[in-house]
């Protein structure tokens, strides 16, 4: 029989700074993909590649990255979720720039679109991410609505995602979250650069 879950009413999200590595560490967890990327796809600069760093070098860039457990810093990379007192979600949300796997390589946001790729007026959500055992309770649906806020609050112009479709997807291709979560913050489809992944965007 399948397990019944409810969903989280009272979440309350931080931008990572405010957060401790050790709660940020707890939603990636120690198996599963997430724990393996931490969140690093899209941050690589030139030359270099995944099989080159170690969990261990990828995360001590993430805490870096979120500078975590600095709140006065006027920088982060994400926000953290918490059910109650329990770190459950995780959203990468920077300027477009900040990804430069994403800008010098990633073919989803580019197909079909003619964009400066180095406009920082314009930000990007590149992973939402649910702890496991927390997940089907709206905290991605959440941790996407408290992006637009936290862009919109530190000047962007425009919020980008690049969300899958969930039909035939698997597990490990849903960090970029859903079309649903997208479309319920208010992002509207501004292209389909593949049979799964839409270009969904926010313009303030």
């Amino acid at each position: 029989m399948a397990r019944t879950v409810e969903a989280v009413t009272d979440l309350r999200i931080v931008p990572a700074n405010e957060a401790t590595w050790a709660d940020l560490a707890a939603i990636f967890g120690t198996r599963g993909e997430g724990s393996r990327c931490m969140c690093q796809r899209y941050k690589l600069s030139r030359g270099e590649a995944f099989a080159n760093f170690p969990v261990a070098e990828r995360a001590a860039r993430l805490r870096e990255q979120t500078e975590c457990e600095n709140p006065g810093s006027d920088t982060t990379s994400g926000l953290v979720g918490y059910d109650g007192g329990e770190p459950v979600g995780w959203c990468a949300v920077e300027p477009r720039p900040h990804y430069d796997g994403l800008v010098r390589v990633g073919r989803v946001p580019w197909t079909g679109r003619a964009e400066d790729r180095t406009d920082a007026g314009i930000w990007a959500v590149t992973c939402v991410f649910t702890r496991a055992g927390h997940r089907r309770r709206g905290i991605s649906h959440a941790l996407v609505r408290a992006a637009v806020d936290h862009a919109r609050e530190r000047g962007a112009r425009a919020l980008e995602g690049y969300p899958t479709r969930t039909a035939g997807t698997i597990e490990q291709d849903l960090h970029v979250g859903t079309i649903a979560a997208f479309a319920a913050a208010g992002f509207t489809a501004i292209g389909e650069p593949s049979p799964r992944r839409v270009v969904m965007r926010i313009d303030f």
